[in-house]
């Protein structure tokens, strides 16, 4: 009951992040963009409509006044709407939101229309119709950008998620028929043991099939490898040694799922397994300036191990770092002696 137990909470999925086709105009930058950019509105309209070099400062401040309300009021509405518009298809948003700038435009203008003279805006309803028709225009323009970034951004992302499971899929899962081989060994023997590799290495190829969650906390990343290490304890005994220095600060941080497993399994098929007398493999982390700095070291003989492969998957993983953190992620490898030794720094990411 208890493995069923384990190997059903294994197969859960997160659930997906939803993207809405309207961006945060709650954001200070948000704000500050529509400030400057009205302000610059308003001071072409102003020019246009003064027929002079010299410009109208008093129309000016009209309509710069009338301008800010009308986009600092639909903006307002829109962000408090935003909880109810997120779940809607975008065309639901769209009609929303331009409904919101005409009528808002609409009201303004026909307080414009109460409050101040014709000398000033000319004919009430003219005047409103001039304002719904320039809200209109701006508003379609607005919406038809915002959605074009939308899915550029869209698009990005899927190439991205298709690099990156590209790059996931390369994971070389070779100690496969040496672990199903420790396992029938066991079945036999230790039933109990035989049962809980095989929920290991379920776990492990779950991981590896599971696409859906670009970044994990270090405490499951480091869960997924002590599953893989006890496969790889049943068939190397006591040649396997392992230490573990981990902070419990570091194990809130995200990282991209089987980043360090693969650093672990380069550890024993290119360090530990060439060697008769085993040795030891050390995993150290720690946080450093906002950065995470996470070192694996295992003993190395270079004439048994294999370089070409290790050199291929520790570019898989360099390319994934980089596709999620940019040039701030850094992988090298250093050789001291006989010690090899990866060193993985990456910026701090912490659940939200």
């Amino acid at each position: 009951m208890k493995a069923q137990q384990r190997l059903s909470e294994s197969t859960q999925l997160p659930p997906r992040d939803h993207k809405q086709f309207i961006p945060n105009l709650c954001q200070i930058n948000a704000v500050l963009l529509m400030l400057i950019l009205t302000q610059l509105f308003a001071l072409v309209i102003s020019l246009s409509l003064s027929g002079k070099l010299l410009l109208d400062w008093g129309k000016l401040g009209l309509i710069s006044i009338y301008s800010q309300s009308i986009v600092m009021s639909c903006a307002a509405i829109i962000c408090i709407s935003m909880k109810w518009l997120k779940p809607k298809p975008a065309r639901i948003m769209a009609f929303y939101c331009m409904s919101i700038i005409l009528l808002i435009t609409a009201a303004y203008s026909s307080i414009c229309g109460l409050w101040l003279n014709e000398s000033i805006i000319g004919d009430a309803s003219t005047f409103m119709l001039r304002s719904i028709l320039i809200s209109t225009i701006l508003g379609a323009l607005l919406l038809r950008y915002f959605y074009l970034q939308y899915q550029w951004q869209e698009q990005k992302q899927a190439e991205l998620n298709s690099r990156l499971e590209a790059l996931q899929a390369r994971i070389r899962p070779h100690f496969l028929f040496n672990s199903m081989n420790s396992i029938a060994s066991l079945i036999a023997l230790d039933p109990q043991r035989a049962e809980d590799a095989v929920l290991d290495l379920s776990s492990l190829f779950r991981a590896t099939l599971n696409n859906d969650t670009m970044l994990i906390s270090m405490k499951e990343e480091i869960a997924l490898c002590r599953r893989y290490l006890n496969i790889e304890s049943l068939r190397l005994g006591d040649r396997l040694t392992l230490e573990w220095e981990v902070l419990p600060e570091v194990e809130a941080c995200l990282i991209p799922p089987l980043s360090l497993q693969p650093l672990f399994e380069n550890a024993i098929y290119h360090g530990i397994q060439p060697l008769k007398e085993g040795g030891t493999v050390r995993i150290e982390s720690y946080l450093k300036n906002h950065t995470v700095y996470v070192l694996i070291s295992n003993p190395f003989d270079p004439k048994r191990s294999h370089h070409e492969g290790n050199r291929i998957a520790l570019d898989n993983i360099k390319h994934r770092f980089t596709a999620l953190f940019g040039g701030e992620a850094v992988l090298k490898t250093s050789q001291l002696d006989a010690t090899f030794t990866v060193t993985l720094r990456f910026p701090v990411k912490r659940q939200v």
